[in-house]
């Protein structure tokens, strides 16, 4: 049972907007307004929600290269290592390093390589896997999945109020406005 004595802390406030271009346009007067901790939610990428959010450029790509290049060297530093070293095989004269018949083995473990780095690059950026969110509280978050479009601002944001940020949720159109709270 529950603990009817536990304080809940604020997590933030969640506001709604009827299409894309609302939330777009929330998002961009939220960045403007100099709230850093807020997020997005939509049903489908929203083209322009990076820029509107002022957001970086993702790490991934850089997670992807390394890891397709540590899978290529590994290969030929594999491969070189059975084939030249450990165990040569001369095979009617032909030379140690064969590297045509190499290729295979080096593309492979370099494709495979650079998809282990995406998936589990992806996961670790994204802070997965989440069991429990807050917002998941909030019925009329459920929409996220299918036609609602909302924004979140913290509570750990420094500048956040919660009367000021309803107002500035409220002036952008925000069409329903609630507070979300954690467990």
């Amino acid at each position: 049972m529950r603990n009817s004595t536990t304080k809940k802390s604020l997590y933030g406030v969640l506001a709604e907007f009827r299409n894309p271009k609302e939330l777009i346009d929330a998002a961009k007067l939220v960045n403007q307004n100099g709230y850093r901790n807020y997020d997005t939610y939509s049903p489908f990428p929203i083209h322009g929600m990076d820029k509107a959010m002022s957001l970086q450029k993702s790490k991934l790509g850089w997670i992807v290269i390394s890891h397709g290049l540590l899978g290529f060297t590994g290969a030929i530093a594999m491969i070189y290592w059975m084939m030249v070293v450990d165990y040569p095989l001369n095979i009617s004269g032909k030379t140690l390093m064969n590297i045509p018949a190499w290729v295979p083995v080096i593309f492979e473990l370099t494709i495979l390589l650079s998809a282990f780095g995406a998936v589990f690059g992806m996961f670790f950026l994204n802070g997965l896997p989440k069991l429990n969110h807050p917002l998941f509280t909030s019925e009329n978050f459920k929409k996220a999945t299918d036609d609602g479009f909302f924004v979140c601002i913290e509570a750990e944001d420094p500048q956040f109020d919660s009367e000021k940020v309803q107002k500035l949720l409220s002036d952008a159109g925000a069409s329903n406005i609630e507070e979300i709270y954690e467990d």
